[in-house]
């Protein structure tokens, strides 16, 4: 499981980059695009890459569980953005392809954030401002409160009074079964996870309807990845195309020595999202039982809809709905 410690440093592509002068499909002022060489990158052999465990790359939204009000809170993903007058200067700036460094004025170049807003760990600092990385952003963190507005989805998975989250894992019973379970707070503190769902990142895993919205987490690097691929990128591009278990977004390699290693399918030139992905194509179980807390849960909480499931399974991820609850 990823750790809270080692979240927003830039986790290291499995092969060495190369620059291509299409333009970026991700950032409108990057006037090209950056794809994988043949050659394993060096800090993947450094991390012992061959004896790694492969963990499917998960496309949600980057949420991190840690203390705030003296209990375990969640938290969303929020980065520290530059101002308009700044970003016109960085988009000019990368425009030209000038050789040189672009220099922030980090108190006056970036928007404000709220006072309860945290950088992520580790991050450069220079003269005790916290320095952004190379896409002009400063990543950190916000606490999500009950009844957010703006972070509805994220506090639907989680209740603080009972201290839990909802969580989906590997069910350890029979492989590729998931289950969709409560999990302590306590349990998930100072690890990152994943919102997936209804309405994040245009729901890939095809969770829910836009009436019955089903959000979840997802501890990063709990997902395995069945009949992984050798490490060469002919191998990898033929499993992401022509195997049922490469319709995932990437692969991150969890090293023995904590170092991650990734390779998404944008790397290869490939397509995401798809029309189907294998994690939606799993058999999921509902083991969501609310008789074992004295909390009373709020009666149109998704904790709630999911004890009406609780005890079926349905073979597919993607077939559970609420309406049928």
């Amino acid at each position: 499981m990823q750790r809270l410690g080692s979240v927003q440093q830039k986790i290291p592509c499995l092969f060495l980059t190369d620059v291509k002068d299409d333009p970026s499909t991700k950032r409108e002022y990057q006037p090209f695009r950056v794809l994988a060489t043949e050659q394993i990158n060096p800090k993947a052999l450094d991390g012992d890459i061959y004896n790694a465990i492969p963990t499917e790359k998960v496309d949600g939204t980057c949420c991190c569980i840690t203390r705030h009000k003296g209990q375990p809170y969640l938290w969303a993903r929020l980065d520290r953005k530059p101002n308009k007058q700044a970003e016109k200067r960085f988009k000019n700036f990368h425009r030209l392809g000038s050789s040189k460094e672009f220099i922030w004025n980090v108190e006056q170049d970036f928007k404000t954030v709220p006072d309860s807003w945290i950088p992520a760990a580790k991050m450069l600092q220079l003269n005790g401002n916290v320095q952004p990385d190379e896409n002009g952003h400063i990543p950190g963190w916000v606490p999500v409160e009950k009844y957010s507005k703006q972070y509805c989805w994220h506090s639907s998975v989680v209740d603080y009074e009972a201290e839990v989250a909802l969580v989906l894992r590997p069910e350890s019973s029979e492989q590729n079964l998931l289950e969709i379970t409560i999990v302590p707070l306590s349990d998930l503190l100072e690890q990152t996870v994943e919102l997936i769902g209804t309405n994040v990142n245009a729901n890939p895993y095809s969770l829910g309807s836009k009436k019955h919205p089903i959000h979840l987490l997802v501890s990063h690097g709990t997902i395995p990845v069945q009949n992984p691929p050798a490490l060469n990128q002919k191998d990898l591009i033929s499993w992401f195309q022509e195997s049922k278990e490469g319709e995932i977004e990437g692969i991150v390699w969890h090293c023995t020595d904590g170092t991650l290693v990734k390779i998404h399918r944008h790397h290869l030139g490939l397509k995401w999202p798809l029309p189907d992905t294998y994690l939606s194509s799993h058999p999921v179980v509902i083991n969501v039982d609310l008789s074992t807390f004295e909390h009373d849960f709020e009666s149109k909480s998704s904790f709630t809809n999911f004890s009406k499931l609780n005890g079926q399974r349905f073979e597919h991820l993607k077939d559970i709905h609420f309406d049928n609850a």
